[in-house]
């Protein structure tokens, strides 16, 4: 108990919650590294997952480069990136945390977006074909809607793992909640360190929950129904609420558009 109140008195301290160091300002440093580094991620790997997804052609070479990327350790590519690119910034981000974690956001992307779209009922294509659609009326307006549940999955995984990795930015001089941490334990002030974690807990969690409400807004009460079923018809579900689909469980069905 007295370790937590010693936590909460470090809330409790008004030095904490004002200037360059204080909490306001390291939860926007944390916040702008984290929204740049997905809006980078999305644009590169979105256009990739739907058009393999749409064509059905390359997919399962994609996915599995994308697992290669996974299985970097996040820690080593901030380190590589301090190694290669320095400690210099770009914008007021450090440009190792933030080359590395778009480099850790976008295979989540492309491996549930080539799924969503490579699942899309072969009926409702051939519909779509038979009212005159082009093909890219069919991904846009047919298509995409279907996989929308999928693609906003690999878009939740990314951002959980972004928030989550940008914490360790702070080792390669970065800002963000992650300094709170690192400083904490240079100092041997645990109680910084606590209140760090929480922080970052705090904000995981606050995304989670804002992505998860914009993903109900955005997909129809029919697909919030049938996702599910569909999902363990095809043989990807996965434990938890979100869906990252691993190599060498995606169906070959690639064909011409």
């Amino acid at each position: 108990m007295d370790f937590l109140g010693r936590v909460y008195d470090w809330f409790a301290d008004g030095d904490h919650w004002s200037g360059n160091s204080g909490i306001p300002n390291r939860l926007i440093e944390h916040l702008q590294l984290t929204i740049v580094a997905m809006l980078v991620a999305m644009a590169i790997a979105l256009p990739i997952g739907l058009i393999l997804g749409h064509t059905r052609r390359g997919g399962n070479v994609a996915v599995n480069v994308s697992n290669i990327g996974r299985a970097i350790p996040s820690f080593a590519l901030l380190v590589l990136g301090a190694q290669f690119w320095g400690i210099g910034e770009i914008g007021g981000m450090s440009k190792a945390a933030l080359l590395a974690l778009i480099a850790l956001a976008i295979p989540p992307i492309i491996v549930n977006s080539y799924v969503g779209m490579s699942q899309v009922d072969e009926g409702i294509r051939d519909s779509a074909k038979g009212v005159g659609m082009r093909s890219s009326q069919r991904l846009l307006r047919v298509e995409l809607p279907i996989a929308l549940p999928l693609v906003m999955a690999g878009i939740r995984i990314s951002a959980l793992q972004v928030v989550a990795t940008a914490t360790l930015a702070a080792v390669v001089a970065s800002g963000g909640l992650g300094r709170f941490i690192v400083d904490g334990i240079a100092v041997r002030d645990f109680p910084r360190v606590f209140a760090g974690a929480l922080l970052v807990a705090a904000l995981a969690l606050t995304i989670e929950a804002a992505l998860a409400l914009a993903q109900r807004a955005m997909v129809s009460d029919g697909l919030r129904a049938e996702g599910p079923r569909a999902v363990r018809q095809s043989g990807l579900d996965a434990p938890g609420s979100l869906l990252l689909v691993e190599a060498g469980s995606i169906p070959n069905r690639e064909e011409t558009p």
